[in-house]
């Protein structure tokens, strides 16, 4: 089979095409005809750099896939040859071996990690969803256990993980409010359901807090950006509220968390491929999406321009640019 391989991570590290052999079918596996995949901040972070979880080289990357099933391993009943699924489910080390990624044309997958795409969904398009939406969920559900009207914020929210969070946040009946850094991101936010919008460049914490609550915080903040942005979150809470973060590798000053005796959530949503503790978990959750996008209640944002897979190293030089909106598509044709 045709892969796209890493053999280096750094700065300048690329893919490069190879031959590959088709992975052999193993208990409680599907192997997948792969049709598209997404790029995630992580696939970029991998690449460039050593995250504690990189692949052995040399490797195919990449986490989301989409396709179709066209073997089945021992022991999975609830898949048939010719289903259309989608996941996240390799381009990282686990700790039984190396998950190898989309980036080619067959993927080896865990049953547990996947679910049938949405009805109403391509195939293509199908391949932005699954990493920032089980992200998503986890956050708002599995640990701060939104409520219905609860206030909740959640930064960038026409970023990945953000926009998908917005549009859950919504469906269950809180009031959203997101910060953005343009008028184009602001429509965006609006399109997307959003109650308030906060452009972070114009507006400090302190005064949207005083603008949209009064001064007494957020009931829970979503940050899914780290590094300072943490520390705005935690200032953005209300006393004894929540504060979900995607990213906990930095110092922080934590003190702002006693006295307002807040609880902070870290999310790992990789934990289960790398561990293989809680994978069935991840296959709920994106059947339970695919069900909400065929009932038009969510909408991945997509960047309007696609890739195929031989142009991968394009796709993630514009990743590395910062001039996108929307998750970054690549279709394999071959």
């Amino acid at each position: 089979m045709k892969a796209y391989q890493v053999k280096e991570y750094n700065d300048n590290a690329s893919f490069v095409e190879t031959e590959l052999d088709k992975p052999s079918i193993q208990p409680g596996h599907v192997l997948v005809k792969v049709r598209a995949t997404s790029l995630n901040p992580v696939d970029h972070k991998i690449l460039t750099g050593d995250v504690g979880f990189n692949p052995d080289l040399p490797a195919v990357l990449h986490m989301d896939v989409s396709g179709v099933v066209v073997e089945i391993g021992q022991g999975i009943n609830q898949f048939n040859i010719g289903d259309e699924v989608y996941g996240c489910a390799g381009g990282l080390q686990g700790n039984n071996g190396k998950l190898e990624g989309a980036l080619a044309d067959y993927m080896l997958v865990d049953a547990q990690l996947i679910a049938h795409k949405p009805k109403t969904l391509g195939l293509i398009e199908a391949a932005a969803l699954p990493l920032v939406s089980i992200t998503a969920w986890e956050g708002l559900f599995d640990r701060a256990n939104i409520q219905k009207n609860d206030h909740v914020l959640i930064h960038a929210g026409t970023g990945g993980v953000g926009h998908i969070a917005v549009q859950l946040a919504k469906q269950h009946g809180a009031k959203v409010a997101t910060t953005i850094s343009s008028e184009e991101k602001s429509k965006m936010a609006q399109q997307l359901g959003v109650d308030e919008v906060i452009n972070y460049k114009k507006e400090s914490v302190a005064n949207y807090v005083e603008r949209l609550t009064q001064n007494k915080g957020f009931d829970v903040v979503y940050d899914t950006l780290g590094e300072s942005n943490l520390d705005r979150s935690l200032e953005a809470a209300r006393i004894n509220g929540q504060v979900i973060s995607t990213v906990g590798v930095n110092t922080h000053d934590l003190s702002p968390m006693h006295v307002k005796g807040l609880t902070l959530h870290l999310v790992f949503m990789l934990l289960p491929m790398i561990t293989g503790i809680g994978r069935s978990h991840h296959g709920h959750i994106l059947a339970q999406i695919a069900k909400m996008v065929d009932e038009g209640n969510i909408v991945p944002l997509i960047h309007e321009k696609r890739f195929l897979f031989n142009q991968v190293n394009q796709a993630h030089a514009l990743f590395a640019s910062g001039q996108h909106v929307g998750k970054i598509l690549l279709e394999n044709d071959s």
